[in-house]
């Protein structure tokens, strides 16, 4: 049995941005409602994003929201790996980690792992945690 996993970020008023940023690094197809569109507020809270979508090619599926109005936003790490040394994966994992290396702050730059993979993490612009890790 194939169970997909799908990373689904919170943030506090900035989902718009994350979502158009994250489009700009992954590029796919991008989704957005907001809460207006969702649940028919009409308040301060219209265009919070209630659910964002990024289907990335490669299977990879991102999805992002503004915490509700009293609900804290909890960023935690997302992590990208392959797990077989295909050589085009790599350059792609390579070409993401420059995009989203964009206002980060690097953790551990992005180079050979003492496991012979290439690996990195970094803090991005809006404060997620990404691990990198492109098997060789």
């Amino acid at each position: 049995m194939t169970i997909g996993m799908t990373p689904y970020l919170q943030f506090a008023g900035t989902a718009r941005s994350a979502l158009e940023f994250y489009h700009t690094v992954f590029a796919g197809e991008l989704g957005m409602m907001t809460y207006a569109e969702g649940m028919g507020t009409d308040d301060e809270n219209n265009d919070l994003i209630m659910h964002g979508s990024l289907y990335i090619d490669n299977g990879v599926h991102l999805m992002a929201a503004d915490a509700p109005p009293g609900m804290p936003a909890e960023l935690g790490t997302v992590s990208l790996s392959n797990s077989a040394p295909d050589e085009a994966e790599h350059k792609t994992l390579e070409q993401w980690w420059a995009k989203l290396s964009e206002g980060a702050e690097i953790i551990e730059p992005l180079a050979p792992s003492p496991w012979g993979d290439t690996f990195g993490t970094l803090r991005d612009k809006f404060g997620v945690n990404w691990m990198v890790n492109a098997s060789r």
